[in-house]
């Protein structure tokens, strides 16, 4: 008996113990964030409606971020418990960081390596760097010159398939007819495989990319999404459509290295450009190939997602705006003629339309926008910022502010007519810097040039469809 009452006494010391350290932890952390609001309340922003904060809001809607960028003007804080997080849409703030080497995240979708460390997830800017470096080349514009026959292709097979749903009065869903061409022409000219999935539509890569998105945008707005039992069936999915592409990108960058090293015949791909820049390359350790396949997933979802979004968002405006449909059809009518082959040449010839493509990223970025840890201390619009925030840029609410875009929501080509200003660092729908999008070539001080792949193959698209339109 006394053994029992001893055992129980020292039981319930302990417990005392756990509990008064919980609560000396829990006291701790209360002052860390009692800490973390003296240093950044001083910075303007919305009333938190706890001690907590106001993350749980922080993903919601665009109007929201919007609104607040309105009313508490170029940069404002939202407090989730002991992070702080800026808003900011301050042009010379965004000219600083973005052309800065400052760090993002990394994405593990589900507990699921995702994005990884690729090019647009990467932490380290040497790590980084060293990717860019690999990647660069096969993206240069005289490696497009090589693939205008395959870009003229798989836009033919597009115009095809409208064509017979118009001969049959078959409505047809321009979003997902997107998604399948551009993931086709992304698989043939990046890996020189051949899918046509506008004949085999029940392939399981559109699916797949489907999925991760979906997956993603769980994750981002709720970060325990994935501990719900009645999520576990989607959580399943979602971690094997992520297996299901970083096993193909395996399977594929292995048996193309096997052929490059055997001396085979391989096509004149973006991965085989990649793999032999990467044989140049010294010091390559297991870890690269990893980020080959992180990239591997970046390129399909950054590429055919984005893509089909912007293409469909485009194909709406011209719908609804039959003045600048006809502008564009009297461009191309004037540059491609009766010509049923289009060059490359002739794409630099279509002014209008590249500010049709650029208006439509002011209104619908295909990335609402992006991120950076701030590690100095920096002021914005004349408000002293501590080190040690993440500043989010975003370009959706840029782009629909007055203050840099007269009557912001109307669509005006005109806005990005040659002769006109620039809007400098409140227009980044590809991201500035060293950081910007892989297809994209920056000058410097923001005179850009978009050699982005798939802008070209809009430029088919839309002169495709055009043409056809016309004669029929």
């Amino acid at each position: 008996m006394a053994l029992f009452h001893l055992i129980t006494g020292w039981i319930g010391y302990v417990l005392m113990c756990l509990l008064g350290l919980i609560l000396i932890v829990f006291l701790c952390f209360c002052l860390y964030i009692k800490y973390i609001h003296l240093k950044y309340d001083h910075i303007p922003g919305p009333p938190r409606d706890s001690c907590l904060g106001t993350f749980y809001i922080l993903f919601s809607v665009f109007y929201c971020i919007f609104d607040r960028s309105e009313t508490y003007g170029p940069v404002y804080r939202i407090n989730g418990m002991h992070i702080v997080m800026l808003f900011v849409t301050c042009p010379d703030t965004t000219k600083v960081n973005l052309l800065s080497r400052y760090s993002k995240y990394s994405i593990v979708l589900l507990f699921r390596r995702f994005l990884g460390s690729g090019l647009i997830t990467a932490h380290n800017h040497d790590a980084w760097y060293k990717q860019r470096r690999i990647m660069d080349p096969a993206f240069s514009s005289l490696y497009l010159r090589g693939q205008m026959g395959a870009f003229n292709e798989r836009a033919e097979r597009l115009m095809d398939k409208l064509a017979d749903m118009a001969d049959t009065n078959t409505a047809a869903n321009m979003h997902q007819m997107f998604n399948l061409v551009t993931l086709d022409i992304i698989t043939k000219v990046a890996f020189g495989v051949d899918l046509d999935l506008l004949k085999e539509s029940d392939t399981l890569f559109p699916k797949a990319i489907e999925m991760c998105l979906k997956g993603m945008v769980h994750y981002v707005r709720d970060s325990t999404f994935q501990l719900y039992p009645k999520n576990k069936k989607f959580i399943n999915e979602v971690k094997e459509s992520v297996k299901l592409l970083r096993s193909t990108g395996r399977r594929w960058i292995n048996e193309r290295k096997m052929a490059i090293q055997n001396g085979e015949d391989v096509p004149k791909d973006i991965l085989t450009q990649i793999l032999k820049t990467a044989g140049k390359e010294e010091n390559t350790e297991n870890e690269d190939e990893e980020l080959m396949l992180d990239n591997f997933v970046t390129l399909f979802v950054a590429g055919q997602e984005t893509t089909a979004n912007q293409l469909a968002f485009a194909i709406m405006e011209l719908g609804r705006l039959p003045e600048i449909l006809a502008n564009v059809k009297q461009e191309v009518d004037d540059v491609i003629g009766m010509k049923q082959e289009i060059s490359f040449d002739d794409l630099g010839k279509m002014t209008y339309l590249s500010q049709v493509l650029k208006e439509t990223l002011r209104l619908y970025p295909t990335a609402p926008g992006t991120s950076r840890f701030i590690p100095n201390d920096i002021t914005i619009n004349g408000i002293p910022i501590p080190a040690g925030v993440t500043c989010f840029f975003n370009s959706y609410v840029c782009g629909r502010l007055d203050k840099f875009f007269e009557e912001p929501l109307k669509f005006d080509p005109e806005r990005f007519h040659p002769d006109t200003a620039k809007p400098y660092y409140c227009y980044y729908p590809f991201a500035l810097g060293p950081r910007s999008c892989l297809g994209q070539s920056f000058a410097q001080f923001g005179h850009t040039t978009h050699s982005m792949v798939f802008l070209y193959f809009y430029y088919f698209l839309y002169c495709k469809i055009i043409l056809k339109t016309s004669t029929l």
